[in-house]
């Protein structure tokens, strides 16, 4: 890292995440923060692949490739294509729409917090 710089590429990942069903998952922390490029196969819902709850995590996202579609529990729903910039707020279900794989990276959280 040069100082007030710190680039990285998912080429290279900290962490991979092998064992998943439709997704795959790499992780790399860079400038204090962890980001993360899921892949999320055609198919592929959290409460059927991950775990049965409506996710607990907030996101901020950027959707490389494919379409996301997001269920609050509230009801509201949203869909995220290519170049889509989403916040997604705790209490969610997430797919993939259609036959193409939807690339989703997610800027996370700081590492300090």
């Amino acid at each position: 890292m040069v100082a007030g710089v710190d680039a990285r590429s998912f080429e290279d990942p900290d962490e991979e995440l092998a064992g998943l069903e439709k997704v795959h998952a790499q992780r790399m922390d860079v400038g204090g923060h962890s980001v993360w490029r899921f892949t999320f196969e055609p198919g592929w819902r959290y409460t059927e692949h991950f775990e049965p709850e409506p996710c607990t995590a907030p996101h901020v996202a950027y959707v490389e490739s494919g379409r996301l579609r997001v269920a609050m529990r509230d009801g509201t729903e949203a869909e995220a294509g290519p170049g889509s910039v989403v916040v997604i707020e705790p209490g969610h279900d997430a797919w993939t729409v259609g036959d193409e794989p939807c690339v989703f990276i997610d800027f996370g959280e700081s590492l300090a917090a």
